[in-house]
């Protein structure tokens, strides 16, 4: 067995382990904000800064300290992200009032976008080809799916015996204390730097003035206010229906998880087969045919094409995310990894922000905030056709396949 191939499996097996776990806590809030609302009698947009808190953290964790892992090396941050998870987690179970939680989830937004950055970047190190480091990215998303779906049924049984929500955090910490402690003992491959330049946050800032970076980074941002529109709202907009398919309400959300999990995995062989532009440009048509049928149609169409678009989402982000990546050498990975992570948990705030403001705008009537998600849908497959009839990307990709990638060929 070669020993390389074995402990790059591992590491990969790692990194699919974090996003599982992380994913368990960012998207299980869902859950706990009606709890939290009735503890401590808070309104919908009080409670509901428990999501967009942690979103914003991370957007700003991921811009102030992506370059981290350049700087400091994969298996620094990655300890030093997960370290900081792990104490800020058990300290859920020693708290008592909302805005201590809130200052929590504050800390874990910032501790998620420290690790997260250095593991995306350790994707490039381990992988042997740009395509590869796509196929990887949609296995580690793939993981993460399956995290959020985890998530909201750990607290769910939890609070079916009585028990609070805050054990989830715990549980967690346990998770990320193990994780931790195998990243500080695994041996990571070498950070191939060449340049010579300083990296710091004045480099980050100056990649995003990238046209690579900037373009990918939109890209994220739009994906994730469409996806957010699903898991945020489609509950509220489906509220109200009692027509022959009102058994389904039921499994709306799961459904859409399963679907968007399920496709990852299957995006694995898809990029593998076929030109990612085209993917990239189909699953976007689909995804806007879907949401402007569920507005045109109503709450029946609403609820059967919009759980369906988790299918056709499942591709694009963590395409978007290491093509992104992968239009830079190595050595910027960790930074370039914080700036598609700023857009894309600020996508994941101001998104379902806009279309609660539209929808208060017209009587709180969650119509409205989904026709604007269905204008967000449109400038995404705007912008991948676009990618797909020019391939802006094709030579840039090409030329560090040759480059960054040849030596472990």
């Amino acid at each position: 067995m070669n020993p390389s191939k074995n402990k790059n499996t591992i590491i990969k097996w790692l990194t699919f382990m974090m996003f599982m776990m992380f994913a368990m806590t960012t998207d299980a809030v869902g859950v706990i904000i009606p709890e939290v609302m009735r503890q401590f009698e808070l309104s919908m947009t009080a409670a509901g800064m428990l999501h967009y808190a942690p979103m914003i953290a991370i957007a700003f964790s991921g811009i102030l300290f992506g370059y981290w892992a350049d700087k400091l090396g994969r298996k620094n941050t990655i300890a030093l992200g997960l370290a900081l998870f792990v104490i800020n987690s058990y300290l859920f179970v020693l708290g008592d009032s909302f805005v201590f939680f809130l200052s929590l989830m504050v800390v874990s937004g910032m501790s998620i976008g420290i690790f997260k950055t250095g593991a995306l970047a350790l994707i490039g190190d381990i992988s042997i080809s740009t395509k590869e480091h796509t196929s990887t990215m949609n296995a580690v998303e793939g993981f993460f799916g399956i995290g959020a779906f985890v998530g909201p049924l750990i607290v769910g049984k939890l609070l079916q015996k009585g028990m609070d929500w805050k054990w989830l955090y715990l549980i967690a910490g346990t998770l990320s204390l193990v994780l931790m402690l195998m990243a500080i003992f695994i041996k990571y491959p070498k950070n191939t730097k060449k340049s010579t330049e300083i990296v710091n946050f004045k480099d980050t800032f100056k990649l995003m003035k990238n046209k690579y970076a900037i373009g990918f980074s939109l890209a994220a941002f739009f994906y994730v206010a469409v996806e957010c529109a699903i898991y945020v709202w489609m509950p509220t907009l489906l509220k109200d229906y009692d027509g022959s398919l009102e058994i389904m309400l039921v499994y709306a959300l799961p459904i859409f998880f399963i679907l968007r999990a399920m496709g990852r995995f299957f995006g694995i062989w898809m990029i593998s087969r076929f030109n990612w532009t085209v993917v990239m440009t189909i699953s976007s048509f689909f995804i806007l045919i879907f949401f402007s049928v569920s507005v045109i149609l109503g709450a029946e169409a609403a609820l059967i094409l919009l759980p369906a678009s988790g299918l056709f989402m499942s591709v694009i982000y963590p395409t978007i995310n290491s093509k992104g990546i992968s239009c830079f050498p190595k050595e910027r990975h960790g930074s370039v990894a914080g700036i598609i992570l700023f857009f894309t948990a600020g996508g994941a705030a101001l998104g379902p922000l806009a279309m609660g403001l539209v929808s208060d705008m017209f009587g709180s009537d969650a119509f409205y905030g989904f026709i604007l998600a269905a204008i967000f849908a449109a400038i995404l497959f705007l912008g991948a056709l676009f990618n797909w009839i020019f391939d802006p990307t094709k030579q840039q990709l090409k030329n560090l396949d040759a480059l960054d990638y040849h030596s472990l060929k």
